[in-house]
């Protein structure tokens, strides 16, 4: 019996076990979705700002988010602070401006503004109701550091960053 025991292990430890890998693929939409809705410009009020605000001929670029699922996603909006293409600029420039709630499609997300948090230029908002929301930012450019300078003439563009981010 130990004889046949010990042959049969044998014979089964030599015979080759085929495996193979077996690929398995999803795709996944988000339900979260990010859109221009009103693009950005710059006014110049004076010759050392570019402001995006309405009073000195400047337009908020106004941003939405469409969610189909709560309590999924959290809204990033960044305003710009730094130009991506400008004519040479020897001095630094001061950024400022805001992030904040322009409309949204219904009134369960009226705390998204007092609810949001802030890290440098960036605005972060839990969307915990599905729906639209829109986001405005306003961009304020001051050349010269602490001592006004006139912006060379040109064109000066920058990016606002909106992201939605899975939690």
């Amino acid at each position: 019996m130990k004889k046949l025991l010990i042959t049969l292990s044998l014979i089964l430890g030599a015979t080759p076990i085929l495996a193979e890998n077996i690929d398995i693929t999803g795709t996944v939409q988000s339900r979260c979705t990010v859109n221009v809705d009103t693009p950005g410009a710059y006014g110049n009020p004076n010759a050392y700002t570019l402001t995006t605000a309405p009073a000195s001929a400047g337009q908020e670029p106004i941003v939405r988010f469409d969610v189909s699922l709560a309590n999924a996603y959290k809204a990033e909006v960044s305003y710009p602070t730094s130009f991506s293409s400008s004519p040479s600029l020897t001095d630094t420039v001061a950024w400022t401006g805001a992030v904040t709630v322009a409309q949204t499609s219904t009134s369960d997300m009226s705390g998204y503004q007092a609810a949001s948090s802030l890290a440098g230029s960036k605005r972060t908002y839990a969307l915990t109701v599905a729906g639209t929301t829109w986001f405005k930012s306003t961009s304020i450019a001051t050349y010269g550091g602490g001592q006004a300078k006139a912006f060379p003439g040109g064109a000066y563009k920058s990016y606002l960053l909106a992201s939605c981010v899975a939690q």
